[in-house]
């Protein structure tokens, strides 16, 4: 079910254990490929997707679009917040849904600049809100290990607007993809130890701005991208999603 396409009474009538998703994004650049609403929609074509399997046993909040960009500024088109500011709307927007009597509650990610914070918004509100279970999930976390195995572009190329961003892209949205504007891989060398990707974490966070990491605002690669692998990558995405929801429902 989709929270705001519904009545009030349509609400007031529902099992409070049903599990409601807050989906958090961001609108900041994406290369000159993919547009600045890519985080966006794609974490809500996966809560979409998820809502057309179990449509009965989801609620999907409208999303929270502005997120935690700072490091996406020098590229024209980002929009940010602060983090306090992005703590205190998802937390305030969580805290109505527990107002009325909602439970189960999962903030779903989809945008490396949110992470941190994310985890505090959950460790904040698990606290002060002990009747409801508060659960974060960033889409290429849950499904990591089967996702690992549609990677073909090695390490550094899931990172941003890269492979799984791209592919996903041509999947929901392919007139919005300029495949003319595709660029060869720009990754900036980086320590060993803090180089990471979507995939593949770095064992140490080093703070940069993505102007440092990549000269086009893509830190990733676009070869070896295609609807078919988007399509791939939304499943199994999806499944592990379904697989959250349906244990928080039965349990």
């Amino acid at each position: 079910m989709i929270w705001d396409q519904l009545t009030s009474p349509e609400i007031d009538a529902l099992n409070r254990s049903i599990p409601v998703i807050l989906p958090i994004a961001a609108t900041e650049q994406h290369g000159a490929h993919l547009p600045l609403a890519t985080d966006r929609m794609i974490g809500e074509y996966f809560c979409h997707q998820l809502h057309h399997e179990i449509p009965d046993q989801v609620l999907i909040l409208p999303a929270v679009c502005v997120g935690c960009s700072a490091h996406h500024m020098e590229f024209s088109g980002s929009l940010t917040v602060q983090h306090v500011t992005f703590l205190h709307q998802t937390e305030e927007i969580l805290a109505s849904v527990a107002f009325h009597g909602f439970k189960n509650l999962i903030v779903f990610n989809s945008h490396g600049g949110n992470s941190g914070i994310g985890q505090v918004i959950i460790e904040q509100f698990g606290k002060s809100h002990p009747a409801c279970r508060i659960i974060l999930a960033t889409w290429w976390k849950i499904a990591g290990e089967s996702l690992f195995k549609l990677n073909e572009t090695g390490a550094g190329g899931v990172g941003h607007a890269g492979e799984f961003e791209t592919s996903l892209m041509m999947k929901i949205a392919p007139q919005l993809v300029r495949y003319d504007q595709f660029e060869n891989k720009q990754n900036k060398d980086n320590f060993e130890w803090a180089s990471g990707d979507l995939l593949r974490g770095p064992r140490a966070s080093l703070f940069q701005n993505m102007k440092d990491m990549t000269p086009n605002g893509v830190f990733g690669d676009v070869r070896n991208v295609s609807a078919e692998k988007g399509h791939k990558i939304a499943v199994r995405v999806v499944q592990a999603l379904k697989t959250m929801v349906l244990d928080l429902m039965e349990s």
